[in-house]
Order: C-alpha cells, then sequence, then structure tokens
C-alpha cells in the first residue's frame, strides 16, 4: 500500500533530525531496571543514532550486553559516550565503506538502517563468517496488500519489476518491495541466522515524524476535533520502547523467521486512542466523527494529511488487523496505550517552543476546519432531503 510506504520512508529519512535521546526519556523514569541477561552478548548495531536504534542500546545496555555502534558519525555524535563506535558508510562504494568492520567478532548485528538489498547484502556477506545472528529491521509495508484482515506472516510480498532499482519513487512505491528484498538478501548472506522484523508504525517518546504525537497534542488544543472514521476503527501501534526490549529478547534466543512486530497484544481503537488522550490532557474536547466513507470521498483515505489511522474498508480494511500471535508467543510484550500517550505529549511538551510549532504531521486547523464544515452541510443537505412516498418526514416517536 503506498501509503503506509511513503509514511514509513518519510518518516525513516527523517529521523536523523531528532533531539538527543535520554535514558530516562526512552525507559520513563517509573520503568523497573530489568535483570542482567544470563549470558552476555557482543552486539553491532548498523546505525543506532537514529529513534529505534537509541532506544535499542538503552535496551541492551539495560541486560548487561556490550555495544558497538557502526554508521557515518554525523547523526548525533554525543549519543552513548561510553559505546565503541565505528565510522564508515553502509554503501561500500562510498568513503571507507565497511572497512571498519572487517575482521571483527560479534555474536549478533541489528540492522536498522538497511534500505537497498545491495547495501544489506554487503553488510550481511562481510560480517556472516564472523556473527552468529543477524536481526533486519523490516516493515509490514513488505507485505502485497492490506485487504485481508489478521493476515499472518505468510501473506504475499511486494514485488519490484526492476529488482535492482535504487530509488524509492516519486510516491515511495518502490518501499515495500525494497524491504522485501533486503530481508531475502539478508537471508541468502546468512540462512538460517536472520530475524526478519516486521514493524508497523513504531511512536513513543522521540518520535520525530509527529504521526501519532499529532493526536494527545491536537486533543490537548482543545476545541471541536475531527475523529475519523468510527471508536471502533482498528489502530496498531508499537511503542518504540517495547519493540527495543522484544528485539533484545530475539538476539538472547537467537530466534529467526519472520514476525510482525506491531500491537498491541489486546486489539485498540481510534475510540481508545482518543481516551487516552483524554486522560492525559483532562481536556474535554468536543470530538466530530466524521465516516469513512466521507473522508475517503474528501481524499482522506489514508493518503492524505490524517496521520496513523487508515479507513478500514476496501484496500486498506487490514491494515491495521496484522496478525501479531508469533510475536507475542515469541515474547514481545506491551505496555497500556495511554503510557505511551502520556509519555508521547510529555516528551513533546518538553520540547523547544519553535519545534512544538512545527508539527510534521497530522491536519492543519485549516484543512480541518474545512472537513468539518464540509461533512456539517452535508449532514445538514441530507435532513433536508423530503421523506420517501407514504413514509414522515421524521420517525414518530412511541411513548415510553
Amino acid at each position: 500500500m503506498s501509503t503506509s510506504r511513503r509514511q514509513f520512508l518519510q518518516y525513516s529519512m527523517t529521523a536523523a533530525s531528532m533531539l538527543a535521546v535520554s535514558s530516562e526519556a526512552l525507559g520513563g523514569p517509573d520503568k523497573k531496571p530489568q535483570a542482567s541477561a544470563k549470558k552476555k552478548l557482543k552486539i553491532l548495531v548498523l546505525g543506532g543514532t537514529g529513534f529505534l536504534g537509541p532506544a535499542f542500546v538503552n535496551a541492551a545496555q539495560a541486560r548487561g550486553h556490550t555495544l558497538t555502534l557502526f554508521n557515518r558519525g554525523k547523526t548525533r555524535p554525543q549519543l552513548f559516550p561510553g559505546v565503541e563506535k565505528l565510522h564508515g558508510d553502509r554503501d561500500p562504494n562510498k568513503g571507507e565503506g565497511l572497512k571498519a568492520l572487517q575482521g571483527r567478532k560479534w555474536d549478533a548485528v541489528l540492522d536498522t538502517s538497511g534500505y537497498y538489498p545491495r547495501i544489506v547484502e554487503a553488510s550481511a556477506a562481510l560480517l556472516a563468517p564472523n556473527v552468529q545472528h543477524y536481526v533486519y529491521i523490516s516493515s509490514i509495508s513488505a507485505y502485497a496488500n492490506n485487504d485481508v484482515p489478521n493476515e499472518d506472516e505468510s501473506g504475499p510480498t511486494a514485488v519490484l519489476a526492476d529488482p535492482t532499482v535504487e530509488t524509492m519513487g516519486k510516491n515511495f512505491e518502490n518501499f515495500g518491495g525494497l524491504k522485501r528484498l533486503c530481508e531475502e538478501a539478508a537471508e541468502k548472506a546468512l540462512p538460517g541466522r536472520v530475524a526478519n522484523v516486521r514493524p508497523g508504525y513504531i511512536v513513543g517518546p522521540e518520535d520525530g515524524s509527529d504521526r501519532f504525537t499529532w493526536w494527545p497534542v491536537r486533543f490537548d488544543r482543545g476545541g471541536e476535533m475531527l475523529a475519523p472514521g468510527s471508536p471502533e476503527d482498528p489502530i496498531q501501534i508499537i511503542d518504540v520502547r517495547d519493540l527495543a526490549e522484544w528485539l533484545v529478547v530475539v538476539m538472547e534466543n537467537k530466534l529467526t523467521g519472520i514476525y510482525n512486530a506491531t500491537g498491541p497484544e489486546k486489539p485498540w481503537t481510534m475510540g481508545g486512542v482518543l481516551a487516552a488522550c483524554k486522560e492525559a490532557t483532562g481536556k474535554d474536547t468536543k470530538l466530530t466523527w466524521v465516516p469513512s466513507e466521507f473522508l475517503v470521498k474528501n481524499k482522506e483515505d489514508g493518503e492524505g494529511d490524517i496521520p496513523i489511522w487508515a479507513p478500514p474498508i476496501g484496500k486498506t480494511k487490514g491494515f491495521h488487523l496484522r496478525s501479531i500471535d508469533k510475536a507475542v508467543k515469541a515474547g514481545l510484550k506491551f505496555r497500556p496505550g495511554s503510557v505511551t500517550v502520556k509519555d508521547t505529549l510529555a516528551y513533546f511538551q518538553g520540547l523547544p517552543e519553535e519545534r512544538r510549532n512545527k508539527m510534521r504531521a497530522g491536519l492543519s486547523p485549516e484543512r480541518e476546519k474545512e472537513l468539518l464544515s464540509l461533512w456539517a452541510k452535508e449532514q445538514q443537505g441530507a435532513e433536508s432531503q423530503p421523506a420517501a412516498p407514504g413514509k414522515p418526514a421524521t420517525p414518530e416517536k412511541k411513548a415510553p
């Protein structure tokens, strides 16, 4: 689906602009310390300074593992001063390429920054003789379609007409297919030693995309707020801290294969998200629920400005209903969605005013007002329509 692929890629490409990460922001001040792992691992992270990478470093350190980061050293080099850092380029044809990794040994590798199969193949092949386990972060955009609810990891995947392409395309239409080819490249280099993890929307403190953040921020602003679809519309997200902690479990248990990694375990809804926003903000924002069919008609079909939500009809019927049974059985756990909402809002409110005034996702006040006005007019038009012959204009009231 081009919607999710574009949004996932847009997020990935802006991850480098995020603010510095603190262990408190990622773990939360009330987070109980994790017990040390029975066997300490030496872990290489390809990337490590964006959004998921730092959360993983914190989670792995909490378990007593030793980390090495490999990146260009240009994005937030001040992070993790006590962690070994190797500099180079994922593209072996640029600069020093992968030379810093040659001859080194690690127990496991986390690849958070591979978007093109040639790049993933280069690092995976180089490391294959000296690592036991490779964890590649893919995406649920790797699936060909999103119209089947509760589809598991066996669902058909995206296919590219040109598997050698190294551009995402004008509308990021190549993103899902490239992610799938990256999975295959890793598996080819390390057969039987790869875990291909397909996250959904990764959210929480330090999320620089503002996609999920927009909801509590908008709710906190008050006034009349457009609520898309219905309160029962499904929503799947995963807190970056939950994903990071589970990735450590994946490495400790040397899990392999493909895993959908979104959540929560118990189905969440749009109504649940907004209820959590009300709890977090304490505001009595007026919600106006606007049906999916109307939004689709007005170009809000998941490709518009409403973030995260997608209409649970047609081509996106199963988008927020991916089966996560396999990952849950493998130890994936979730904090309450209300905690994610509260922590995300607190993080955003702590940003500089200039940043807070420049939301990177969500309906603009003008667009929201336009849609609410159009919906109100449509309702008024429907109410003014004459009744069918033989029927009263308004339903007859019956005595209680």
